[in-house]
């Protein structure tokens, strides 16, 4: 099936309200303008590198987006065009992209990723780190970022109970961080989980951001 039936099946699927990132990375510019032409706008990438190389050469009103683990010295890649940053999880990370925003002259929107799996290897801060760094003088002094939502990432397993547990238990420390008043550089209307094999249960469980790569561009070669 190609690339643009792939992406009307999954856009039927989506709850109303759901945004669908096209998780593109390793793909090349050939898939991603095959989904643009079908009408996708929103990308994913996991490489600075490669995203500012996209970048350059594909369409200007793509909204990129920095899904996998970003270290702080890869940040001037993608500070000047990014639309949004997926997974940050310290604030030595956000003070890296605030001060390269502020060289771009621009507001940075990020998610704070929350460790919800059972996996040691998945990255991601436990709900007490994030209220505590939501609540820091260090944060609040950031002027060139914004908080606009959370990200999480459930365990990769078979049993669907694990999972929506985890989401579920995503959304309502969620909907809690909804009900403070913190700075003006936290606006929380995203949360993003959810991915190819769970996005269902995430929808399900209140996600209206879903990261889905191979079934739209088919296993990762």
């Amino acid at each position: 099936m190609s690339i643009a039936k792939n992406l009307q099946k999954i856009k039927e699927t989506l709850q109303e309200g759901v945004e669908l990132v096209a998780v593109s990375k390793t793909k090349p510019s050939s898939d991603i303008e095959e989904a643009y032409a079908a009408g996708q706008r929103v990308f994913g990438e996991n490489r600075p590198q490669e995203m500012k190389g996209k970048a350059e050469e594909l369409p200007k009103d793509i909204e990129w987006h920095m899904i996998g683990h970003l270290q702080s010295k890869k940040t001037k890649y993608i500070a000047p065009f990014v639309s949004l940053i997926h997974s940050v999880d310290k604030l030595s990370l956000l003070q890296e992209i605030n001060k390269r925003a502020a060289q771009n002259e621009r507001v940075i929107n990020v998610l704070l990723q929350v460790y919800i799996s059972k996996e040691e290897s998945k990255y991601g801060m436990d709900e007490s780190e994030v209220v505590e760094l939501l609540s820091s003088e260090e944060f609040n002094a950031l002027q060139n970022i914004k908080v606009v939502g959370l990200m999480g990432m459930a365990t990769n397993t078979d049993n669907e109970a694990t999972i929506r547990n985890e989401f579920k238990g995503l959304k309502t420390f969620f909907d809690s961080l909804t009900q403070n008043n913190y700075s003006k550089n936290v606006e929380l209307t995203i949360l993003s989980t959810g991915m190819s094999g769970d996005y269902h249960i995430a929808m399900e469980e209140g996600s209206n951001m879903v990261r889905i790569g191979s079934s739209i561009f088919g296993s990762r070669g």
